[in-house]
């Protein structure tokens, strides 16, 4: 059932055995697991099953950091969260992943890759991604075009598919339809209410928009609100525990981390065509990309990293140019929502700061048919000579240049943190603080991995591999990006001094109250955290249910 906090009256009150704050990918993962069982499931999410203006700008406040990450560009708050953007790109961790590295300061997890992997199995169903396999970090699956074999041990490469779920759609009908899930839009986390001593979280406060308010009690909570907002609902909840539930050792907030990306350089005078015809053959959602090995990792004493080549083409040939604008003119307008929202554009723009940009469509209002089809018949052999190049399995337009982008794990970094500014938002609440910081060790990292992928790509390809003036001089620095991808700021540990959430994800301390989400992630490799989350949440659904079916009252 979906029901609309924010167009209700009255004041709210409910009693429920599981209250799930935010439907992400790790919040309808969780309540997808209890559909259909005899457990009352209660999922708050603060947006609608759109975005929306208003809501969004709950997501605003500051950025101090160096490099910037700015909070309100790099999130969605609707029904789907972030993952309404997600490209559906599903990749485990590797079982080194989870071991103590001893270059990599607070590297390790309390849990194994052996721990996890029933749990990516099962996560093979939710992702619709039933005919493949997985197989220590990566997919057994044939990618549909590898790029070149490696003969340098420095680098290997990892094979990630494709789902094709779409959070923000297709999983509202299954909870619509259960009888024992509620979907509450437009219900945002005001305060979880703990007992005096802070170890058991007696109800939760919700509100609206538009002024509505309301009570939760539940035997069991868990936040389940992006990498970002865990960590902030915990620090605004600090109306008995004065520095925020769960930070009685000022951890809450610490370990931000990303997966930063910036450009190494660039491939020049070489088969171009070969290096993009991986990625351009990989239609049935298969890819391998190019990534430092393990042993790489270790003999050079570096992060996790990989790469992915951008072709730049040269301007169009005059009767390919008339050919694209003719199509254009018979395409028509594009539909205004083929990208999804006006928000959800913004925020993807965003994102796709510093990645080399396609060629521009021809403006179809602007072609002039009549004149597009004389060039097109005056200038036929360009289109012949392009038919010949895709023949052949070469793009139909020439390749000037490729440009190779590095994505980087992040290492674990207790000053990189999430923290609450003065400002307040329209709820009232305290607004986020972000400090995203980088070590030496990345910065480290970013020079090795450049100077590795570009000598074996320019050896591999014929080609001239031409670093970015930062990769030679110290001195200098990339321009650096985020990727969406944030993780460990209530980061799970072993002992309460180390972190914010204990192995099966409940906060040290508390007895009802659980994270969910990439916020647990002690360290995110270089893979995709989407299909590690979904597999934590199915874990973590099964403790749950454990602990549901021994029945415990609603305390007082």
């Amino acid at each position: 059932m979906i029901e609309d906090f924010g167009t209700g009256t009255g004041t709210f009150h409910c009693e429920t055995d599981l209250c799930i704050v935010g439907a992400g990918a790790a919040g309808i993962t969780i309540a997808n697991a209890f559909a259909g069982t005899r457990h009352r499931i209660l999922l708050l999410e603060s947006g609608g099953l759109t975005c929306e203006d208003e809501s969004q700008r709950l997501l605003e406040g500051s950025s101090v950091g160096e490099p910037g990450l700015h909070p309100a560009h790099s999130r969605l708050r609707a029904y789907g969260g972030s993952c309404r953007l997600w490209g559906g790109g599903c990749l485990p961790l590797t079982p080194d992943d989870f071991q103590p590295r001893d270059w990599v300061p607070y590297s390790g997890w309390p849990i194994g890759y052996h721990d996890l992997e029933p749990y990516y199995r099962r996560a093979l169903s939710v992702c619709g991604l039933h005919r493949h396999r997985i197989s220590n970090g990566s997919f057994n699956t044939r990618a549909s075009s590898f790029p070149h074999s490696h003969a340098s041990m420095d680098l290997a490469n990892r094979v990630f598919v494709q789902s094709p779920v779409e959070f923000g759609g297709a999983t509202v009908a299954p909870l619509a339809n259960a009888a024992n899930v509620r979907v509450l839009l437009h219900a945002n986390l005001i305060e979880l209410h703990p007992v005096p001593s802070a170890e058991y979280v007696v109800e939760a406060s919700i509100g609206s928009l538009g002024g509505r308010r309301g009570t939760v009690r539940a035997r069991h909570y868990v936040l389940a609100a992006g990498g970002i907002e865990n960590a902030r609902l915990l620090l605004l909840s600090d109306s008995v525990a004065r520095d925020g539930l769960g930070n009685r050792h000022d951890m809450v907030g610490r370990y931000f981390q990303d997966h930063p990306r910036c450009r190494l350089g660039m491939l020049a005078e070489g088969r171009l065509d070969r290096v993009m015809r991986p990625f351009d053959k990989a239609t049935r959602g298969e890819y391998a990309e190019p990534c430092l090995s393990n042993e790489a990792q270790r003999r050079h004493q570096v992060l996790a990293s990989r790469i992915r080549p951008f072709a730049v083409h040269a301007a169009p040939s005059p009767g390919v140019q008339a050919l694209r604008e003719l199509r254009a003119r018979l395409r028509g307008r594009p539909a205004e929502g083929a990208i999804g929202s006006r928000i959800e554009r913004e925020v993807a723009a965003v994102l796709d700061r510093g990645l080399p940009l396609p060629l521009p469509q021809p403006d179809h209002e602007a072609v002039q048919p009549v004149r597009a089809a004389l060039h097109l018949a005056r200038h036929a052999g360009d289109v012949g000579r392009m038919v010949l190049r895709k023949c052949r399995g070469y793009s139909h337009l020439r390749r000037e240049r490729v440009e190779v982008m590095g994505f980087f794990e992040q290492a674990p970094n207790p000053d990189s943190r999430i923290s609450l500014e003065d400002r307040r938002d329209a709820l009232g609440q305290r607004r986020v603080r972000v400090d995203w910081r980088l070590t030496d060790l990345d910065r480290a990292t970013h020079r090795v991995a450049a100077r590795l992928f570009g000598a074996e790509l320019a050896r591999v390809h014929s080609a001239r591999f031409v670093p970015e003036p930062w990769v030679e001089d110290p001195a200098d620095a990339p321009v650096l990006h985020g990727t969406a991808h944030h993780l460990g700021t209530t980061r799970m540990s072993a002992n309460p001094h180390d972190g914010v959430v204990n192995r099966h994800c409940r906060v040290h301390g508390i007895d009802n109250l659980y994270v969910a989400g990439s916020s647990v992630f002690p360290t995110g490799g270089w893979a995709y955290p989407t299909f590690t989350i979904i597999a934590l949440s199915l874990r973590l659904a099964d403790h749950l249910r454990s602990r549901l079916d021994t029945f415990a009252p609603l305390m007082g």
